[in-house]
C-alpha cells in the first residue's frame, strides 16, 4: 500500500478514479449519495487550485483511497454563515474535504495517513486549524446498517471535536429517490 500526494498530470490521470470511489463510497449510509461522474469531474477541478490537496491511496496502480483538503475561504459561500460565530477568520481554517476508501482497505492506517497529510499541509500554508464535516441523519432513518459504528471515535482520538452550532446545509439525491433534499453537515474541528 502506498499513499502519496497527487498533483498536476498524477492528478490530471487520477481524477475519474476520485471521482468513481466519492460516488461508491458516498452510496453507503451515512450519505446514501446518488452521485453522478458529470457532476463529480467538475467539482472535483477545485482541486487544481493554489493551496488544494488531494492525497491517494495506492494498491499497485490501483486507486483504493482518496482524501481531498483546501483552504476553508475557497469554500466561503458554503461555509462562511456557520463559522461566523465561531471567532475563526476563513482563512486560519484548512477544510479537509472528503475521506474515501473502499471498506476492504479499512482499518490498516489509511485514515491516519490521509488525516497526518492534509494537516502537514494545512502547516505548510500556515493554518492554525483543521475542520471537516459529517453528516447528521437521525439515529432510527431506515436505512442505517445494523451494527454502524460512527466515527467519532476515530476523530476524536486525532483531537478532533464538534464545533457548536457550526452546521452547514447542502442539498444532493439519496440513492433511489428522484429530487435533491436538503442535509445538515456537523463541523468537527481542532488546532493545529
Amino acid at each position: 500500500m502506498e499513499v502519496r500526494t497527487l498533483t498536476g498530470a498524477a492528478l490530471d490521470a487520477a481524477l475519474d478514479d476520485v471521482a468513481r470511489l466519492r460516488i461508491a463510497v458516498f452510496r453507503d449510509w451515512p450519505y446514501l449519495y446518488e452521485g453522478s461522474l458529470e457532476y463529480e469531474r467538475d467539482y472535483l477541478q477545485s482541486y487544481h487550485g493554489a493551496g488544494a490537496v488531494v492525497v491517494g491511496a495506492f494498491d499497485g496502480a490501483r486507486l483504493v483511497g482518496a482524501a481531498t483538503g483546501t483552504p476553508l475561504e475557497d469554500h466561503a459561500e458554503d461555509f462562511a454563515a456557520p463559522f461566523a460565530a465561531t471567532g475563526l477568520k476563513l482563512s486560519d481554517v484548512f477544510y479537509c474535504a472528503e475521506s474515501v476508501l473502499l471498506p476492504e482497505y479499512r482499518g490498516h492506517g489509511l485514515g491516519h495517513a490521509f488525516f497526518d497529510a492534509r494537516e502537514d499541509h494545512a502547516r505548510a500554508l500556515g493554518r492554525g486549524w483543521s475542520a471537516f464535516c459529517s453528516v447528521i441523519r437521525p439515529a432510527d432513518h431506515p436505512a442505517c446498517p445494523a451494527g454502524y459504528r460512527p466515527l467519532d471515535a476515530f476523530w476524536t482520538k486525532r483531537g478532533y471535536a464538534p464545533m457548536p452550532g457550526v452546521v452547514a446545509r447542502f442539498r444532493w439525491t439519496d440513492v433511489g429517490q428522484d429530487r435533491q433534499t436538503e442535509k445538515p453537515l456537523q463541523f468537527w474541528g481542532r488546532a493545529l
